[in-house]
């Protein structure tokens, strides 16, 4: 769970993986000062999101060099039983136009978003994690939906 909720934020096996194991130093220095006021995966996904992005503003910059270099890669390695150039094109702008409309929303509604979408957690979860009530998570949900909606458009269909 940890290393679903690294990648929905950073979108990169091997950066995830990196971050995962960050997190559970962190989790493993911290661990005195868990009180048990709320369930440890809360309190645990309250860390992985925390560093989650905290990662990502440090290497955001990067992320987009980064998401070019591994898609000339994997275009240019097509093996002939997979898509043909053009196919693996679209679907990798699509990919790219995707990252970035999730990375362009605001964190919370990132957050909410992911947490929804990768983790597949329920909004009461999501509100445990993020420290609000039911009702704000599912207004950060319909907001990041509207917003994605908006930012795709017709690209990915509706």
């Amino acid at each position: 769970m940890v290393f679903v909720t690294a990648i929905g934020f950073v979108h990169n096996k091997e950066d995830a993986e990196d971050l995962t194991q960050e997190i559970f130093v962190k989790v493993w220095e911290s661990l005195s000062s868990f009180k048990g006021d709320s369930e440890f995966s809360t309190w645990l996904y309250r860390i992985a999101v925390n560093s989650s992005i905290n990662s990502v503003q440090k290497k955001q910059q990067n992320h987009f060099i980064e998401l070019a270099e591994e898609w000339i890669q994997s275009f240019f390695h097509v093996e002939s039983g997979e898509k043909d150039s053009q196919q693996l094109l679209e679907a990798n702008e699509t990919d790219a136009a995707i990252q970035k409309a999730i990375d362009s929303l605001p964190v919370s509604q990132r957050t909410a978003f992911l947490l929804s979408t990768y983790d597949d957690l329920s909004q009461k979860q999501i509100a445990d994690v993020m420290q609000r009530s039911e009702g704000a998570v599912e207004q950060l949900l319909q907001r990041a939906k509207t917003n994605l909606q908006i930012k795709l458009g017709s690209r990915v269909g509706k």
